[in-house]
């Protein structure tokens, strides 16, 4: 089958709607948690049967680990929904990130999947669908588009058919602690390429390390080097390429990939950085080893329950290194976070409709505590949300263009390669040249 891929273009302004109420029941969880693989089960049992005494078992699959931004959010969600929905028996899991990317691949491959599962859009979504694992969603979506625009089912969305629900979106930010740029003369995140290399060098004269990032897991690399591609080529030519409508092969891309490495070389990362995961890098930020982290904007919630570090954090993008090709507002991210529902659950169309539910409320909770901005309609109170994501949400109402995280727009053998090379350019084991050559070679 051969997928429709969309680019999302997306003002937080239009974010506007509706949130349905739920009832609340008396719940008996319990919680196992492995902390070997950081694996966490619940079980969730309302302690209400049905009619018949008989309930609709369903099963999930998720990243939301007890360290991960968004376990709140999915929590309360899932006592929100278990609450309304005594009739149904409701397990969930979750695992770290990297490794829930190979058990699912794995899962989908063995056609052995939980009823609901948490994905990736794009590519990452769209190889499941092609290899038929994945429920189409078009009957339970047209009982909530009301809430749920169209626009944000874009990236769940294969030959006009829905098979995703989008939770939060969140772009790539320039997180900065303020106290540290105060020390050397800034008294705010440097709007242009030059001052920004500037202040660079400041901090590292005050034996301040620019930026940290954890080489132990690639996906954060890109983080850095995508915002770098983008701003020097803009997100329309970056957003070809990842989505396979145009080559690797690019000088343009060479240049900014070299632009990225200099950054590497001339020392603003955390030499050890590379033997640490992201939780470490993103706790260093937080005591003062770094001046920058570019990470998800998912991560405002985690700093905004700081007290001590919240007064000193500052979000904003990263610059524009070529004016003639980008501009402020291109922005790496989009709407991404998804849930799907498995072709062979023996209660496909049940897990469907409980997945919207669940989908739209884990969305509330999360933009709420500031872990993203809706892809749902808000009808509700958000006076409370945290400065940090209302400056988010300012920055994407400006947005003029979107590239999805590049692992996850890309086919999966492809991303594969990509992330290979991206680990290499950090290790500067290849430069520009190589690094285009290479995936234009492996991705055709």
């Amino acid at each position: 089958m051969k997928m429709k891929k969309f680019a999302s273009v997306l003002l937080a302004g239009a974010m506007v709607a509706t949130m349905a109420g739920c009832t609340s029941d008396d719940t008996t969880t319990t919680t196992t948690t492995d902390t070997n693989t950081n694996t966490t089960t619940t079980t969730t049992d309302t302690n209400t049967t049905t009619t018949d005494g008989e309930k609709t078992n369903l099963t999930m699959w998720c990243i939301a680990t007890e360290s991960d931004s968004n376990r709140h959010s999915y929590e309360a969600a899932i006592a929100d929904v278990t609450a309304a929905h005594p009739e149904i028996n409701f397990t969930w899991e979750a695992f770290e990130n990297e490794s829930y990317k190979t058990k699912i691949k794995a899962a989908v491959a063995a056609d052995e999947m939980p009823d609901i599962f948490f994905t990736w859009s794009c590519a990452f979504l769209g190889d499941f669908v092609d290899a038929g694992r994945v429920y189409c969603l078009d009957d339970a979506y047209a009982k909530v588009k009301d809430e749920l625009p169209e626009s944000m089912m874009g990236n769940s969305t294969y030959n006009g058919k829905h098979y995703g629900v989008p939770l939060t979106m969140n772009i790539v930010g320039l997180f900065a602690n303020m106290d540290l740029l105060k020390s050397v003369g800034y008294d705010d995140i440097p709007g242009t390429y030059e001052d920004f290399i500037a202040c660079c060098d400041a901090l590292k004269a005050a034996d301040i390390i620019p930026f940290g990032c954890a080489g132990k897991e690639t996906w954060c690399v890109t983080e850095y080097l995508e915002s770098v591609i983008e701003k020097s080529v803009g997100y329309e030519a970056l957003n070809d390429i990842f989505l396979a409508r145009a080559s690797w092969a690019n000088d343009d891309v060479a240049a900014a990939v070299d632009t990225f490495q200099s950054l590497v070389v001339n020392g603003y990362f955390d030499p050890n950085g590379d033997g640490l995961s992201n939780d470490e890098i993103k706790a260093n930020f937080m005591a003062g080893k770094y001046a920058f982290y570019m990470n998800g904007t998912w991560n405002c919630a985690d700093f905004a329950a700081n007290e001590e570090f919240f007064p000193k954090v500052k979000v904003g993008e990263f610059p524009v290194i070529n004016a003639d090709k980008a501009t402020l507002g291109q922005l790496i991210g989009g709407p991404s976070d998804t849930l799907a529902v498995a072709a062979s659950s023996p209660n496909a169309a049940v897990a469907a409709d409980f997945t919207f539910e669940l989908g739209r409320l884990i969305c509330k909770y999360g933009y709420l505590d500031g872990c993203g901005l809706p892809a749902w309609a808000v009808n509700y109170d958000d006076s409370e949300v945290n400065g940090l994501t209302k400056t988010v949400a300012a920055i994407t109402a400006k947005a003029n263009g979107y590239v999805l995280f590049g692992d996850t727009a890309m086919a999966a053998d492809d991303a594969d390669a990509y992330l290979k090379e991206v680990a290499m350019v950090y290790g500067c084991e290849v430069d520009g040249k190589t690094f285009v050559e290479d995936l234009a070679a492996a991705i055709r």
